[in-house]
Order: C-alpha cells, then sequence, then structure tokens
C-alpha cells in the first residue's frame, strides 16, 4: 500500500465476524462432523414466499421503486413505524421523529455522527457489540467502557461515575448483542433519568427487540416505557433493524427514532453516504409491517424454543457457566487454562464449531474476555443444538 492511511482508521480493529471467517480457511471438515456455525447473528433463510412476492411485484410494476427517494425513507413506512411504535409504547410519535437508513448499523453511524466527534467519549456497557466500538475507533472518539459484570445488566450508578464534561451519550443494546440479556425496564428508565439529568443522549438499540421473551406478557408486550414520557424526543434516540423480524439482511433496512430536529442532522449523513435507502427493502419492510405479524409471533416461538434448549444444555454441561441467553444469544464462560481466542480456533479443527470469543467484545487484554465466548444459536435447530452440547462435552482443550 503506497498511499497513506488515516491513523485512526489503520488502528481500528478488522471486522471480527470476517476474522473468523478465515480461521475456516484450509480446514476440513469430516463428513461425519460438519461444521456448526454459530458466529454470526444473522437470518440464513429467505423471506416468507408472500413478502418475496411482494418485492417481485413492486420490482415489476412500480417504476418509483428504482429510483432515488426521499433521503429520510418513504413516507407511507415512515408513518407505519410511528403508528405502530406509539401503540407498541404507550407513547406519542410522529412521522417527522422517523427516519429510514441502510440497516440498523448505519442507524447508528448516522445518529453517533450527530452526536460524537474526535476527543469525545461515549459510554459503551460491556461486552459490547464491536460494530459500535469500531466505529468510535474510526472517528477518534474514546470509548468508556461500563463494566455490567456477571449479570451483564449495566448499572445507571455505576455509569454515573465515568461521566466528564466530554461525554456525548451512553449506548444501550436490549436485547443484548453480545449478551443475550433482556434489560429491565427499571433499567433504560434509570439510564433515561441519568442522561436527561447530566445533558447527554440515550441510544436504546433494539435490533432483536421482536425475539425478547416478555414481549406478549408484561406491558402489553412493551420492552419498556420510554416513549410514553411525553419529553422523551429531549433525550432518547431508538434504533431498530428490519433485518431479522423478516429476513431482510440483504434488503439493509433500519430506522431511527429521535427528534424532528436530530433527523434534520441525520439527513446530512444520510444524504452524503446513501442518498437514500433502497426502495425495495423499504416496500418490503411496510408490507412485513402490514402482513406478517403473526408470522414473526412464529419466528419469536421458534427462537425461545431454541433459547430454553441452550439454557437446559448448559444447565448440564459441567464446568461452563452461561452469564446470559436471549434473542439469537447464549454469552458464555468456559472452563479452559487457554484464552477465548485461542480455544475458538481450536474448535474449529477439533470440534468443528465456529464461535466467536470474548476478546471481540471487551477491551484489548479483559482478563473477562479472555473466558467468555458467544455463542450466536438462532440458526441451529434442535438436533443442531444437541450436536453442539455433545461436540461441547468431548471437546478437551
Amino acid at each position: 500500500m503506497t498511499h497513506p492511511l488515516n491513523p485512526a482508521m489503520a488502528a481500528t480493529e478488522a471486522p471480527p465476524v470476517m476474522e473468523a471467517r478465515r480461521w475456516l480457511q484450509g480446514v476440513t471438515f469430516p463428513a461425519d462432523r460438519p461444521l456448526i456455525n454459530v458466529s454470526q447473528a444473522a437470518p440464513v433463510e429467505p423471506p416468507p414466499l408472500g413478502l418475496r412476492q411482494a418485492i417481485a411485484e413492486a420490482a415489476l410494476t412500480n417504476d418509483a421503486a428504482h429510483l432515488y427517494g426521499p433521503v429520510l425513507g418513504l413516507p407511507e413506512l415512515r408513518a407505519e413505524i410511528a403508528g405502530q411504535w406509539s401503540a407498541l409504547y404507550g407513547g406519542q410519535i410522529g412521522p417527522d421523529q422517523v427516519a429510514i437508513t441502510q440497516g440498523c448499523n448505519q442507524a447508528f453511524t448516522a445518529v453517533m455522527s450527530t452526536l460524537a466527534g474526535a476527543g469525545d467519549e461515549v459510554i459503551l456497557p460491556t461486552p459490547w457489540y464491536f460494530n459500535h466500538k469500531m466505529w468510535f475507533d474510526m472517528q477518534g472518539v474514546a470509548t468508556i467502557a461500563l463494566d455490567t459484570g456477571p449479570t451483564l445488566i449495566p448499572d445507571a450508578d455505576a455509569a454515573r461515575a465515568l461521566i466528564t464534561s466530554r461525554t456525548r451519550a451512553i449506548v444501550l443494546v436490549s436485547p443484548n448483542n453480545p449478551g443475550g440479556v433482556e434489560y429491565p425496564a427499571e433499567t433504560l428508565t434509570a439510564f433515561r433519568d441519568l442522561c436527561r439529568a447530566q445533558g447527554l443522549a440515550l441510544i436504546v438499540d433494539e435490533t432483536y427487540r421482536d425475539f425478547d421473551s416478555r414481549h406478549s406478557v408484561e406491558r402489553g408486550g412493551r420492552p419498556h416505557d420510554l416513549f410514553a414520557d411525553p419529553d422523551w424526543a429531549e433525550t432518547l434516540i431508538h434504533l431498530y433493524s428490519f433485518s431479522k423480524a423478516y429476513r431482510l439482511t440483504g434488503h439493509r433496512v433500519g430506522a431511527v427514532v429521535a427528534s424532528a430536529g436530530r433527523l434534520a442532522e441525520v439527513e446530512k449523513f444520510l444524504d452524503t453516504v446513501a442518498i437514500c435507502p433502497g426502495q425495495l427493502g423499504q416496500i418490503a419492510a411496510l408490507w412485513g409491517m402490514r402482513n406478517l405479524s403473526q408470522w414473526v409471533a412464529g419466528e419469536r416461538d421458534e427462537i425461545l424454543s431454541r433459547r430454553r434448549a441452550m439454557i437446559e444444555g448448559f444447565a448440564q454441561l459441567e464446568g461452563w457457566r452461561l452469564l446470559g441467553c436471549g434473542a439469537y444469544f447464549a454469552y458464555v464462560e468456559h472452563p479452559f487454562d487457554l484464552p477465548s481466542d485461542q480455544l475458538c480456533k481450536r474448535l474449529v479443527a477439533e470440534a468443528s464449531l465456529l464461535m466467536l470469543p470474548g476478546t471481540m467484545f471487551q477491551p484489548a487484554g479483559s482478563e473477562a474476555g479472555k473466558r467468555q465466548i458467544r455463542i450466536a444459536f438462532a440458526n441451529v435447530d434442535a438436533a443442531g443444538i444437541t450436536e453442539l452440547f455433545l461436540r461441547l462435552r468431548a471437546f478437551r482443550a
């Protein structure tokens, strides 16, 4: 490479999922022990037929679907989100408080571009979602790690001690990636109150909300009451993804819910980076919102059954400790003497298992990260989960 690199970009770690895939190069998996890939949290099956037909029809008959659209997204989709979110969360959200992005990662980067720049600080609970940390590193924003301890639930009082004059925001992900834990409503309220008192933004990423085990049993399916606050837009920024619920990963459709003033700033970022989100993906998301509620409920039931299998399996697996389990993830502590990054490489070759080590979700040098592993179990059926535990039980470091 002959041209200079941006130092912040050069110092940013490589994408962990891509790094893990490189561990597969040159490895031959026995016919009786095929690879079980639990490294990435993304659906591997296509959307349901009705949704694919809606995409095909739009591609064939809707000429506008092939043109630039509004930078902040299709008005119909923004209005649908505003209406459904208002009903779900028991609050008031207007269409002008919704923006559509090319996936939730872009939603995050767009929002953070309006909040923090080089020299600023953002508080991020550990274990963290690595793409969030990568964005901060690229931008020269300091990531302030908030240790969540053995419960993996962040504490607002502990966060208060980390706030400085350079702090701009606190980021929470619930259900959590990578930890799998579902943050109690009281936890989110405490963080909202802290951020409001300190003049900070609270970003709540609910990419996996549709697979929350509390979806139909508490507060009418509401995981929190943040939008019930009439002044929510002064503090709260909400992120969402359509990738998981409707299997639209390749179409890249995410959403931001925030104040209209904040979205006016977000529009600058989106216009520069993408001009507009893809039309066909937005049409698909809108069709899904209007037609697939029962189908999504079935998807949630299946994920929850796999979650139960993971909990039962680790309860019977000697030496391993399940720290968190929910949505697509089990986050565990392994019993071996070697660090998790070395262990995960050995599991590929010796057990045909591809997992991500906790070192990818914790600060450099973290002792906790060396003992932790993330298992994305959403794409493994009951037979696959049974086989996974057989291999873990048989493995010897």
